[in-house]
């Protein structure tokens, strides 16, 4: 490697990590790519004239010599619950600051545990650098500063598009677990769509969301310090109440072949989003918070289709690690960057609703 290409980007062949190479050469970035299937990162090396890597993130002393002489690794290889211990292990040895896409709960949990061990080698864990989390987790911070004595976050979003193949997958392996919401400021399992809520989300219609696993629940505890967090998504009808008879038979979907079985229908069927839902799909965002004596603060947020801006989130968020700075540890994107991080990108409008009565 030179030091011309302090970046890498792993699981770069994937449908996300394809996203966020294109974004970064078109940036000017010349990132080293690397994954564990030698045809498919040639084949991407090629298009692109970069340089890669093939390895498997179970190859420590590949991994570790991988980062010798980059400064960020931006990985995109989930789910992440299973690649991200070697990772940050190799991250810790190399002093290489680590970026990931993840949204899952115990990714981010795990990350900010390791907060003491990266600020004593100068680096920086920032999971969750695209659609999950850095759109919730900006609203999430812009509803603080509008009543900082908050004691209850909601946040909701709808219209993310066609799922690829590395988000079947990591839903796969959370098949059975239920939701999880944060109480007094401790993560709690609930019952799978254990609430449902219905919301405007500035669309011209009014919709029903079912209360999800997301990162927030997570996340948005560290960038805001409220103890109170529940996420939904917008959801039909029929599909909660499939996560209801999932959450039911949730013995049965942890068994290995049932999950296996799971697995391999999930590679065949999620393609992601097309070019046209890429370029012109659109997520929606609303947020609540309220503070003990009832006053309410809302908010929504519209951002492009989720998968092309988490390839623009995640991006700038590498980019911006690979230039001088002082953080060092955990960090969400918020507390890295600020609340308004996210409008710094095209297509993204927020809209304050004002005091909202208790209702």
């Amino acid at each position: 490697m030179t030091q011309s290409s302090p970046l890498l980007i792993y699981g770069a062949y994937g449908f996300t990590g394809k996203l966020i190479v294109a974004e970064a050469v078109r940036r000017g970035l010349r990132p080293v790519i690397a994954g564990r299937n030698r045809d498919k990162t040639e084949a991407l090396a090629r298009q692109y004239d970069l340089e890669y890597r093939v390895f498997s993130l179970d190859d420590g002393l590949a991994l570790r010599d991988a980062l010798k002489e980059v400064k960020v690794i931006l990985q995109c290889a989930g789910p992440f619950i299973h690649t991200v211990r070697p990772v940050l292990e190799a991250c810790l040895t190399t002093q290489t600051h680590y970026v990931d896409i993840t949204g899952e709960i115990e990714v981010f949990e795990y990350l900010a545990a390791q907060s003491g061990r990266a600020a004593s080698r100068g680096i920086v864990l920032l999971p969750g650098s695209g659609f999950d989390v850095v759109p919730s987790d900006c609203l999430a911070a812009h509803l603080k500063s509008l009543l900082p004595d908050a004691h209850t976050l909601t946040l909701a979003f709808k219209g993310v598009s066609r799922m690829s193949r590395g988000t079947a997958l990591t839903m796969v392996e959370n098949l059975g677990k239920g939701g999880a919401i944060r109480r007094d400021g401790k993560i709690v399992e609930v019952p799978a769509a254990h609430e449902v809520m219905t919301m405007d989300f500035g669309d011209g219609e009014m919709s029903t969301a079912a209360c999800i696993p997301w990162g927030d629940v997570s996340t948005a505890y560290y960038s805001t310090g409220i103890p109170n967090i529940q996420v939904f998504m917008a959801l039909p009808k029929p599909m909660m109440e499939q996560m209801r008879q999932a959450y039911r038979w949730r013995w049965l979907l942890k068994l290995s072949i049932v999950k296996n079985y799971l697995k391999k229908q999930a590679e065949k069927r999620y393609t992601g989003p097309d070019d046209k839902l890429l370029k012109e799909g659109k997520s929606y965002l609303w947020g609540r918070v309220e503070n003990k004596e009832g006053q309410r603060r809302e908010a929504r947020l519209i951002t492009p289709e989720g998968y092309r801006l988490t390839s623009l989130t995640a991006v700038e968020i590498a980019r911006r690690l690979l230039e001088p700075h002082q953080m060092k540890g955990f960090y969400t994107p918020s507390k890295a960057f600020g609340k308004d991080f996210i409008l710094e990108f095209e297509g993204v409008e927020r809209t304050d609703l004002g005091a909202v009565p208790l209702s």
